[in-house]
């Protein structure tokens, strides 16, 4: 059924950011919950638009919606057969609801040491175990967060926007602390790890049941319980499945640009890393980089892999710049490269490091300043939520040739 296309930019208006993007990219309906795919996830975090070219259609499953929806659920393995092909192996097999995308977009931007912070948080019994019961705590946390960032404006639109979102029209009352709390936007996983401590003492955990009962079986639901949700989580089988994650999105993003090479170039690598950012005039970067790296080495998989675990260490690199007042002075290579060790604990290949230099050192003093790098790449972890500005690649002559080469 496909759902008419003045209702649904209509209804676009009073969604926030995550909201449209979430709404723009999922495709099946169930019960009026609209839902993603694991394909639709992927192509979300990794693209600008949908690649399908139908208009906005939603599977209606009503009628067999039961035995269809379970015959999709069938296809998700156990956490422990988890690999960093999981998303891609589903393909359009399951479904993630939009508090899951929110929880995954969280996982994306994560460093590898919150890992065991993000795990206790779910175990709330502390008996190093993550039940189904304490991992739907998660739902409702989110759905209070969005309650606060929603639009002023027609309620009518807004509950229809939250039973396309939650499946269900919130209550007014609120098991959360809002008075006197400030106003200061935060993230989801800010969010989370704030909220969690106090659903603790809140009627919120003891609703997991009647939550329970209001929702359907998802993808995530299944993987991590089982069919019959009665398995638990340990850490290390959440640790694996945090990992993958970010190896899979990072994967296809390589892949993308690899031509079935082992390497990407270094444009390529400045294509990727200007995407999703702010920056008003890429070309000059994009020239500079150009001009300065003329031979062209390439990035492997691993380089590519561990510049973005640095990313999500950038809060701990910033507060480290700050200390040894870096921040207020530009750095060379070699200090830069110590100072992403001794913050992060990850090391930086020195090809890696100067092709960081060559991208975002405009005014070519081999020197690179707060205001030319952590300022960009902290728009860069905001994948898809600010203004995405497509980079235009230049066809050169060592293009054509990878892509003669990976054609025979």
């Amino acid at each position: 059924v496909t759902e008419n296309r003045s209702d649904f930019e209509d209804l676009h208006l009073y969604a926030t950011p995550r909201e449209q993007r979430f709404r723009r990219f999922a495709s099946l309906e169930f019960e009026g919950q609209l839902y993603m795919t694991p394909y639709d996830f992927i192509q979300a975090v990794t693209s600008d638009e949908p690649k399908r070219k139908q208009e906005f259609k939603m599977l209606k499953l009503l009628g067999r919606m039961f035995r269809e929806l379970n015959q999709i659920l069938m296809e998700t393995p156990p956490v422990w057969k988890g690999s960093s092909k999981l998303f891609r192996n589903l393909n359009e097999k399951g479904v993630i609801s939009y508090t899951e995308y929110l929880f995954l977009l969280c996982i994306l931007t994560k460093p590898h040491a919150g890992f065991r912070i993000a795990f206790n948080m779910f175990d709330t019994d502390g008996n190093e175990m993550v039940d189904k019961k304490e991992f739907l705590v998660l739902q409702e946390i989110f759905r209070k967060k969005n309650e606060k960032r929603e639009k002023r404006g027609d309620e009518e639109k807004r509950a229809m926007l939250r039973l396309q979102l939650y499946g269900y029209h919130t209550p007014t009352n609120s098991v959360l602390k809002t008075e006197g709390e400030d106003l200061v936007p935060r993230s989801y996983w800010d969010t989370l790890r704030r909220s969690t401590s106090q659903a603790l003492f809140s009627d919120l955990a003891e609703r997991a049941d009647d939550i329970s009962s209001s929702l359907s079986d998802t993808t995530l639901l299944v993987h991590f319980f089982g069919k019959k949700g009665k398995a638990e989580l340990n850490f290390e089988d959440f640790y694996r499945f945090m990992d993958n994650l970010q190896t899979e999105v990072l994967e296809i993003e390589f892949l993308s640009y690899s031509n079935g090479m082992n390497t990407i170039s270094e444009e390529d690598f400045a294509h990727i890393l200007l995407r999703y950012t702010n920056v008003e005039n890429t070309s000059s970067y994009l020239e500079n980089m150009r001009c300065s790296i003329p031979e062209e080495k390439g990035i492997t998989f691993e380089e590519f892999r561990s510049f973005f675990q640095f990313l999500n260490n950038l809060e701990d690199f910033t507060i480290a710049m700050q200390m040894y007042n870096f921040a207020s002075r530009s750095i060379g290579q070699d200090e830069f490269k110590r100072a992403v060790y001794v913050a992060t604990g990850v090391k930086l290949s020195p090809h890696l490091v100067n092709t960081v230099f060559k991208i975002f050192d405009v005014d070519r003093d081999d020197q690179l300043s707060y205001k030319e790098f952590i300022g960009i790449m902290k728009d860069r972890l905001n994948r898809g939520f600010r203004g995405y500005k497509p980079i235009q690649r230049y066809t050169t002559f060592k293009s054509c040739v990878r892509k003669e080469l990976y054609s025979r």
